[in-house]
């Protein structure tokens, strides 16, 4: 992009790929994520370290090639928090870029420069990829659609990795129409699709997250949905939250430092100093904690997969508060950092997709409201999420 007053996107020069005349995607623009190969391009993962070592990629990711051969048209690759392993989307290498929807606040990451993107209608979608919230944050705090799919679903060869056992590729849209013609393309046919009437699930463990000034805007839109679609159900989704999280925690930082270690060691890239302890926390998980951790996730992946059968939805909030700002310090987040992970959790450690829907856009920025599904769910899911949001933005006479 030649004009970004946004600062969504890498400055590299144009090397734009071809892509089909015609297809499912015809007329449609979108942006990748700087984690993800493009033909022509470095891949630089937010670091200018990396970005020095990686070269030219000649090869194109076959997600990107995917929506090429369906008639999309690039423009360009996008900014990401360091490594893609924060939430934050501040970058102190090539700057942050701007939420179009909540100015002088932070836009979310680490899919941070794709969901500005398509926020300020520079492009029509975007990749980005999540692997514990980097796509589902940045969404909600944008005010847009974005989906992490069922992991594995969508191919995640010619991507850097961060933690292979998480890291998902989805993407970013301004509507559920054009969320939903991706996934068309993308995902082929659901294994296990919703029914026509899902049932919903609350967990109010999920909602007591939410800090006060979200709270009360994220149960208008309940409100309103369950008005529209159907009374919902009460449960316990997660036994314990808490646990969750430390075991997310835990298998992340563990796989995250087995992916860079080499990098790292060699290279001693400059990078934000609490990147750095992340890092550095991964080398003291120890062998005992990384089963623990693995048996806690299996557990819990099953006991999500019998409570979701297969017509049954978990509603909760994608974010615990709007998009905190810009200038906040780091130090005083860690509160913050919490409840996100734990919102995070369930999605990330199930592999199950989520798909998070824009429902409220007050003075403190946007919010998201997100439905998690079973596997195998995802199209269907994102049919469920465009009637939910038409829900949502109806008023309560």
């Amino acid at each position: 992009m030649r004009e970004d007053p946004f600062k969504a996107f890498m400055p590299y020069p144009e090397a734009p790929p071809r892509f089909a005349p015609d297809g499912a995607l015809r007329g449609l623009s979108f942006a990748v994520k700087d984690v993800i190969n493009v033909a022509g391009y470095p891949t630089g993962c937010g670091n200018p370290v990396k970005l020095a070592a990686s070269g030219v990629r000649m090869t194109t990711a076959p997600v990107v090639q995917s929506l090429l051969d369906a008639g999309a048209r690039f423009v360009g690759k996008t900014q990401t928090d360091e490594f893609a392993y924060s939430i934050l989307g501040r970058n102190i290498h090539f700057g942050s870029p701007v939420n179009p929807a909540a100015p002088g606040r932070i836009s979310g990451g680490s899919s941070s420069g794709s969901a500005v993107a398509v926020a300020a209608g520079q492009v029509d979608f975007a990749l980005g990829t999540d692997t514990a919230g980097s796509l589902r944050a940045p969404a909600s705090y944008c005010g847009v659609f974005g989906i992490r799919p069922t992991w594995g679903r969508v191919d995640n060869a010619g991507v850097e990795p961060l933690s292979p056992s998480y890291d998902t590729v989805g993407w970013f849209a301004r509507s559920a129409e054009t969320l939903a013609v991706v996934g068309d393309v993308l995902l082929g046919d659901d294994p296990a699709p919703l029914p026509g009437a899902a049932r919903f699930l609350v967990d109010r463990a999920c909602f007591g997250l939410a800090r006060p000034e979200a709270a009360a805007a994220l149960e208008v839109a309940l409100r309103r949905v369950e008005l529209r679609l159907g009374c919902f159900d009460i449960a316990a989704a997660a036994p314990n939250l808490d646990n969750l999280c430390w075991a997310l925690r835990h298998l992340q930082s563990w796989e995250a430092w087995e992916a860079h270690k080499a990098f790292i060691e060699r290279h001693a890239p400059l990078m934000n100093a609490s990147l750095a302890e992340r890092f550095a926390s991964g080398k003291d998980v120890t062998e005992t904690l990384l089963a623990d951790s693995r048996a806690l996730a299996a557990r819990f992946r099953n006991h999500l997969a019998e409570l979701l059968g297969e017509g049954t939805v978990l509603v909760l909030p994608t974010m615990p508060s709007p998009p905190p700002f810009l200038a906040e310090a780091e130090a005083s987040m860690e509160d913050f950092r919490n409840r996100t992970l734990r919102l995070m959790c369930p999605s990330s450690l199930s592999g199950f997709p989520q798909v998070t829907i824009p429902v409220h856009d007050g003075g403190a920025g946007p919010l998201g409201l997100s439905l998690l599904g079973p596997a195998g769910s995802d199209r269907s899911l994102i049919q469920l999420a465009a009637r939910v949001a038409e829900a949502a933005r109806e008023r309560i006479a």
